[in-house]
């Protein structure tokens, strides 16, 4: 049984993830970790895996009418290798080097925007290529803002668009992910009735952000993305330094 501290640091972590699925994706990547320094990485995962999934109904069906699926539809056959690749080797890679591996990735992304360098990633095969990544590293650590924002920024949509593309990519990005998961047996009675006791807490935040970031400036909209960017991802590049070799 989940002890009270854990259950408070759950609760963070779900009013983190209410905050990425209403359009602020930096905040996603903070729940896993958050998560992880009370219950094993994998069954972190695990646990916040159903209510990601519900609030990535939520937000994609509010979202549906705002959302380029062409972007889709060239990051996601990529997504689904990138998962396969994970489902295979996950008892094999370790997890700080697939964080410090994003966190890179993330942090290198952030500067190049601020230094007027610009990653530019738009074409078709740049969208494969991140696609596949961001399905690896969201598997395997959570961690799939970062690929995701390095193609869905690149392509300078509206705020709006933005969000809803992001929200149906990670809907089916988190509904392939079930299958891996069940496979790996980590869907225990424990982890799913914590997750259901979490989940009113998960839809007033995920509604909380969606109105958040409707009112919202597009100009500040991005700053506080690319902000959220470099912060995660730079404490992603932290845990993959201090966690590797244990």
């Amino acid at each position: 049984m989940l002890g009270a501290s854990t259950y408070l640091i759950a609760g963070l972590a779900v009013m983190c993830l209410g905050l990425s699925k209403g359009g602020f994706i930096g905040f996603g990547m903070i729940a896993t970790p958050l998560l992880a320094l009370v219950i094993p990485p994998l069954q972190a995962a695990a646990l916040l895996l159903p209510i990601m999934l519900t609030q990535d109904v939520f937000s994609a069906w509010v979202f549906r009418h705002e959302c380029d699926y062409r972007t889709l539809a060239i990051m996601l056959p990529g997504t689904l290798v990138g998962i396969a690749i994970a489902w295979i080797f996950a008892t094999h890679i370790e997890q700080a080097m697939v964080r410090l591996t994003v966190g890179l990735v993330g942090v290198s992304f952030a500067i190049s925007h601020w230094g007027g360098l610009k990653m530019r990633a738009k074409s078709s095969g740049a969208g494969l290529l991140w696609g596949t990544v961001a399905g690896f590293t969201g598997t395997l650590a959570n961690a799939g803002g970062p690929p995701f924002l390095v193609f869905a920024l690149s392509q300078d949509f509206s705020k709006m668009v933005f969000v809803g593309t992001a929200a149906m990519f990670f809907l089916a990005l988190n509904a392939v992910k079930l299958g891996p998961f069940f496979a790996l047996g980590q869907f225990s009675s424990e982890n799913l009735m914590t997750s259901l006791l979490l989940l009113p807490l998960a839809i007033v935040a995920n509604a909380v952000a969606i109105r958040l970031v409707r009112r919202i400036p597009s100009s500040a909209f991005y700053r506080v993305s690319y902000a959220l960017v470099f912060a995660v991802s730079a404490g992603l590049i932290w845990q993959g330094i201090t966690q590797h070799g244990r």
